[in-house]
């Protein structure tokens, strides 16, 4: 049993895996110290959503599968 449901589709939970890869990436190339940290992690944070398939902001954005899974 889940405690949330999936609200974004695959091909969203893709691109957001694959954004949040590269987000992470480009933050320790380009960035140094705290700041490429915080980017990283918000990059981790953005693929996170996608392994998971919720995104809270669109749940109170109102977007979504309308909850088929």
């Amino acid at each position: 049993m889940a405690f949330y449901r999936k609200n974004i589709g695959g091909l969203h939970q893709a691109v957001r895996i694959a954004l949040g890869v590269a987000v992470m990436v480009a933050a320790f190339v380009s960035l140094a110290g705290t700041t490429a940290w915080l980017v990283a992690l918000g990059g981790a944070g953005f693929a996170l959503t996608g392994f998971v398939g919720y995104c809270p902001m669109c749940a109170m954005a109102g977007i979504g599968r309308g909850g088929v899974s």
